[in-house]
């Protein structure tokens, strides 16, 4: 096996793109390409870079008579397990705390990964390796029980638990990929009220956790050890001077904003800026961040009490910043979400700039600086017909996913996309980060008002958005609304009918058991009209369960 044959395997084993491995060595794409294809061959440096990275030796990957070893039974147990996603949605482990996730989960996870880290099925082969692994949390009465709990598991497995405190889902992500950590670990439940909590794993790369590894998290919540090779009744516990220590790293989260302020190349003195942080994770950062920068910030929703994360607060309440900023005059507003991994604005005049809104804005930018790579930006499914328009007149090509910043992600990393987002404000400028940063997009839009020399609102306004009306239907069985042939023909002929005016559809939510229809189209009436219709026909046959 060459060289070349080795580093493919190696990567794609640690299941990693072209680009996070350029990054990782300092190297271009194309020259992991071309050692790929035995094109060319890395240098010395690179070569005890690669053995580094990967844990092998240099006569493995440089002596072609020499087997590359990959973790014993790794690869059988990819080939048995199967991912049944029935605790890890498309956000994580999510729902209402101590009813759908529990203290116990949150401690049996901590243990799988305190384990799991330091075992030859994670890619380890450093004897008697201790992981290290970074936790944060929002602002949720209930995130502080999962944040005991799951520190307990890792430590108990022998595993360093490293904890930023109250932070933002991004931070973690940044904190993750920049300190060398194993994973990180945020506990949150975004947008969702403060009853619920979520698990959010991010691997070493900052970026969602792979399919593969839900798989074995889930295997041994349900027990079955057999699938993740454990031949025992449960995973070893670490004694003596093998059990992990609890590490406060608040140096990590001021890590973190620091790099955001390196990021803007513009003073914001005189700026006039209103800050909804939605009493959640961005309640002292955002503020802390836009101060320095020299902004005149003016804060609300920044009193988190442990209940009242999201409560008419932040992206998802929108018309409570718009009010206020047309009350105080100022010249831009920013929310967020719970866990500040979205950013939703209001310009000038109190309007709504959405996620829609900000990516053609933010695509622009990047199309007059020549970075916007392929000249294409990633949307999904629920972007407005009037930011394709928008982006049809500028000359800037888009593709669609299925609905979850996660897919976009793997969009954009399988094509060398570096845009991408939702119209919930969820934005992955590539070149920054690896997850949504709502903190992150109100700096980038800050600085494109101050290199135009203009307003939100003129940025905005070649978007012209569509009437668009979505309700959201909680049902006992998501698949079944999904295969209903009654429902699937109905939605097909609302289709039909609106030839090209506008557009239905229906879809499952990743993080609940909802169903959410969307109509679009040029009349609002008509979207509710249509929306009600098949809302009502999955409540007719028998899904509904309000």
């Amino acid at each position: 096996m060459t060289i070349g044959e080795k580093i493919y395997k190696l990567r794609t084993n640690s299941q990693i793109s072209q680009e996070q491995l350029a990054e990782k060595l300092s190297v271009s794409r194309q020259s992991v390409s071309k050692w790929e294809t035995d094109q060319s061959v890395p240098d010395v440096s690179k070569v005890l870079q690669l053995g580094a990275l990967f844990h092998v030796s240099t006569d493995e990957l440089l002596h072609d008579d020499v087997e590359l070893t990959l973790p014993q039974g790794a690869e059988n147990i990819k080939e048995n397990i199967t991912y049944n996603k029935k605790y890890f949605g498309t956000d994580g482990f999510r729902g209402e705390a101590n009813v759908d996730i529990t203290s116990i989960q949150a401690y049996k996870i901590g243990r799988f990964l305190g384990w799991y880290y330091a075992s030859t099925l994670s890619g380890c082969r450093e004897y008697n390796y201790r992981p290290k692994i970074v936790i944060g949390k929002d602002t949720r009465r209930s995130s502080y029980m999962f944040e005991y709990s799951i520190v307990a598991g890792l430590t108990a497995s022998g595993a360093d638990a490293y904890m930023l405190h109250v932070t933002t889902t991004p931070s973690v992500s940044y904190v993750t990929r920049h300190e060398n950590f194993d994973c990180g670990v945020m506990i949150s439940a975004s947008h969702n009220p403060f009853y619920d909590n979520g698990i959010k794993l991010v691997n070493r790369y900052g970026e969602k956790m792979d399919d593969y590894t839900l798989s074995l998290i889930e295997a041994y919540l349900d027990g079955n050890f057999e699938a993740i090779g454990v031949e025992s009744e449960d995973l070893p516990m670490a004694c003596k001077e093998r059990l992990g220590c609890i590490i406060d790293h608040v140096a990590g989260r001021n890590r973190y904003i620091g790099y955001l302020i390196s990021i803007a190349a513009h003073s914001y003195k005189n700026i006039r800026v209103g800050l909804d942080c939605a009493n959640g994770a961005a309640w002292m950062l955002a503020h802390s961040v836009f101060d320095v920068l020299g902004a005149t910030t003016y804060v609300i929703n920044a009193q988190p009490d442990g209940t009242n994360i999201n409560k008419n607060a932040g992206s998802t309440h929108i018309d409570v910043l718009k009010k206020f900023v047309r009350e105080n005059k100022l010249d831009v507003g920013f929310a967020f979400d719970g866990d500040a991994d979205r950013c939703i604005a209001v310009d000038e005049n109190g309007n709504e700039v959405n996620g829609d809104h900000i990516l053609f804005i933010l695509a622009q930018r990047l199309q007059s600086k020549g970075t916007l790579d392929s000249n294409t930006v990633v949307t999904t499914l629920m972007s407005n017909l009037g930011l394709y328009k928008a982006f049809d007149k500028a000359g800037i090509k888009y593709v669609q996913t299925k609905v979850g910043d996660r897919y976009v992600y793997e969009c954009m990393m399988e094509n060398g996309y570096r845009l991408g987002g939702e119209q919930s404000g969820h934005i992955i400028l590539q070149k920054y980060a690896t997850t949504g940063d709502g903190i992150l997009t109100a700096i980038m839009l800050m600085e494109e008002m101050l290199d135009r020399k203009t307003s939100l609102g003129k940025l905005a306004s070649p978007v012209k958005i569509y009437p668009q009306v979505v309700k959201s239907v909680r049902v006992f069985s998501k698949s079944g609304v999904m295969s209903d042939d009654v429902i699937r023909e109905s939605v097909a002929e609302i289709s039909a009918g609106l030839e090209g005016r506008g557009r239905i559809i229906m879809r499952e939510s990743g993080t609940e058991p909802v169903i959410r229809v969307m109509a679009e189209c040029e009349n609002e009436k008509e979207c509710e009209a249509l929306v009600d219709k098949i809302a009502g026909l999955i409540k007719k046959r028998g899904y509904g369960c309000e």
